[in-house]
């Protein structure tokens, strides 16, 4: 038990079962069908980025129960997640489904790869929309060290994909 646990108690029992080291089908299918994604990571020494990913449902390819195909498409071009990969390759993924309330999480180790690189070149450009910039600069292989499917809670919460929500908040 970890110091927060001691405080505030522990996790059920289906809470902790969820969590695998690897993709149970529901995680594999929801990743399937998701059009976006955030991506953590951090540096050796503790510098933190966040990235936003999208594209078409799927543009995250599920190669089997064990491993993550990432598409990088033409972005701003500061690549601080690829900084942090340098030193340290873990990373967290959550994944959306909008207007769904669940997200599916996966934590891993990732493997950039570039042009020549076999799996890079089975990938193609699934964007919706693209500008004349977009375009597939690497990738990242990702092996999972925990995956599970997360409670809605947080987005039920937020109210997040309430278009009422959203109009009040157009003058923001």
């Amino acid at each position: 038990m970890n110091q927060l646990q001691q405080l505030f108690g522990e996790p059920s029992a289906r809470s902790k079962d969820k969590v695998r080291p690897y993709m149970v089908e529901r995680v594999q299918d929801f990743i399937r069908q998701s059009p976006f994604m955030v991506m953590a990571s951090s540096s050796d020494n503790g510098a933190c980025d966040a990235s936003p990913k999208g594209g078409m449902p799927g543009f995250v390819k599920v190669l089997d129960e064990k491993h993550l195909l990432i598409p990088d498409v033409a972005g701003n071009k500061l690549f601080q997640s690829y900084e942090n990969i340098a030193t340290n390759p873990h990373v967290g993924l959550v994944f959306f489904i909008p207007p769904l309330d669940g997200t599916a999480r996966v934590n891993g180790r990732v493997t950039v790869l570039r042009k020549g690189d076999e799996l890079f070149e089975s990938l193609s450009l699934e964007v919706f929309a693209p500008d004349e910039n977009a375009k597939l600069q690497q990738a990242l292989l990702l092996e999972v060290v925990e995956a599970y499917h997360h409670c809605p809670r947080a987005l039920r919460f937020s109210k997040l994909w309430s278009t009422k929500q959203a109009k009040d908040l157009e003058d923001v």
